[in-house]
């Protein structure tokens, strides 16, 4: 067995070294988003001592109040990537319209993110992360990428990963079969291997969500975390776990199993399909997780197999160990509890 790289960039090359066409564009551009990562990592470490906490006093295009290192965040993930002539498109969940690619010679992918998931607990110092999907261009070469390069289905990425700005920041990526992480050394400036081959049990204990909205969801939803809570015979009760940053909780499910559920919330008639984001939450993290042996679904399919229809569309999310997300379809499709 070849011997696993010690740093994210060898890793990146040996994905370029399996695939014996490749002319290192996508190494380049993965190059570039880890490079985005660790210059927000800094910010966000020092993020109290450097005037970046606080609101700036506008909402975006999600009527989300804008926090400043959210600025922060985007504008480093839009210029990192726009001048390093891989991308020919962009669209950010900090922005209304797609972004354009400044170079003058548009590359071959788009990418979607979300600069800075979590950004509610900013000020409280709790965990947060960047999430972010490739996927191959559909239009022309050598032409201004556009809307059709964006609103591709989740099982056309080409790759997707998320960063986690927590006791530690740690890079997570999947271009290929196998879900790997990388820890960032502070002290060389380089995310070092530290979880090559990350897969979700088939089933945990955990069930991540937050319950203050129950009363809002349908009642397949209500009745599947009721039915977790109580466990039952031959299984104990699962235990709660919801941080509020979605790649907070999710990285913590990919490594110990559970799942993590965000039902359509009815509470308000503008959001009736939910809160999290198609693009830059769910496909990334859907096209992750099944990689790793487990599943996402909309609670009516499977989240992957979705084509968008807007850039900020939203679904309902059910995600994490395989089993648990098919027992939470079936409480959803009004079928009994097995006994």
């Amino acid at each position: 067995m070849p011997r696993e790289p010690l740093t994210l960039p060898g890793h990146i090359m040996q994905d370029q070294k399996e695939h014996p066409y490749a002319t290192g564009d996508f190494s380049g551009l993965m190059t570039s988003i880890s490079l985005a990562a660790k210059i927000i990592a800094v910010q966000v470490n020092k993020a109290g001592l450097a005037g970046v906490l606080g609101l700036t006093g506008r909402t975006n295009i999600q009527e989300e109040e804008v926090r400043k290192l959210d600025v922060f965040a985007n504008d480093v993930m839009v210029e990192t990537l726009a001048s390093s002539g891989h991308v020919c498109v962009m669209a950010s969940e900090e922005a209304a319209d797609p972004i354009p690619a400044s170079s003058g010679f548009p590359g071959k992918y788009a990418v979607v993110f979300d600069p800075l998931d979590g950004s509610s607990n900013i000020d409280a110092n709790v965990s947060i992360g960047t999430i972010f999907a490739i996927y191959r261009r559909v239009t022309p070469e050598g032409t201004p990428g556009a809307l059709a390069d964006l609103l591709q289905p989740g099982s056309r990425q080409v790759a997707a990963g998320y960063v986690v700005y927590g006791s530690s920041t740690m890079f997570v990526y999947c271009a290929g079969d196998e879900v790997a992480g990388f820890t960032l050394d502070p002290s060389i400036g380089e995310f070092l291997c530290s979880h090559p081959r990350i897969r979700i049990p088939a089933r945990g204990r955990i069930y991540s969500c937050n319950e203050g909205n129950a009363a809002s969801w349908e009642p397949g939803a209500r009745n599947y975390v009721e039915h977790v809570k109580r466990g039952r015979a031959g299984r104990p009760p699962y235990a709660t776990r919801y941080i509020g940053s979605l790649v907070a909780d999710f990285h913590r499910n990919m490594l110990y199993g559970g799942i993590f559920l965000y039902p359509a919330d009815h509470r308000d008639p503008a959001r009736p399909k939910g809160k999290l984001r198609l693009l830059y939450e769910a496909n990334p993290l859907a096209f992750l997780v099944e990689r790793a042996g487990g599943a996402a679904s909309s609670g009516r399919g499977r989240i992957l197999d979705i084509v968008p229809e807007s850039l900020h569309q939203r679904v309902p999310l059910y995600i994490g160990s395989a089993e648990d997300v098919a027992e939470a379809e079936r409480f959803l499709r009004g079928e009994p509890p097995p006994a």
